[in-house]
């Protein structure tokens, strides 16, 4: 394994616990982890899209406001990797997750691709693209 890969996935987790406070309400581990630095873009699960590290944090912060307390996140990592000046996973995230207004906790599957640029000695978010996973019940073929 390459020092890249090695320092990538000691990021992962990292990455893992900005994902758990972010459906918990809090998105400062996140904008922590995110380029501020543009080119940076989110292809969101409502097919939308945001471009610019600018506005992504932005919209970072303000997406986080719509979760409570109580929420979890895990990735199932299918597959990633990482070079000196570039990283990537891409799986799933599997969330449940409390929604203000919702009484009920709600399961939240997304198919999640995200993008890392190194910049000086730490890994930054620059892209994610996150849509609904498909029902279990269909057929997945590797």
């Amino acid at each position: 394994m390459n020092d890249a890969m090695h320092d990538f996935e000691t990021f992962m987790q990292r990455r893992l616990d900005a994902s758990r406070a972010f459906v918990n309400g809090d998105a400062g581990s996140l904008d922590g982890i995110a380029t501020h630095t543009s080119p940076a873009t989110i292809f969101g699960p409502q097919g939308d899209y945001v471009e610019g590290a600018d506005a992504v944090n932005a919209a970072n912060a303000r997406s986080a406001q719509f979760f409570e307390p109580d929420s979890t996140s895990d990735f199932e990592i299918l597959h990633m990797s990482a070079n000196d000046g570039l990283a990537y996973w891409a799986g799933i995230q599997r969330a449940t997750v409390r929604m203000h207004g919702q009484s009920a906790a709600i399961p939240m599957d997304l198919r999640v691709t995200e993008v890392f640029r190194r910049e000086g000695d730490a890994w930054k978010l620059v892209h994610r693209h996150a849509d609904t996973l498909a029902p279990e019940s269909e057929e997945h073929t590797t």
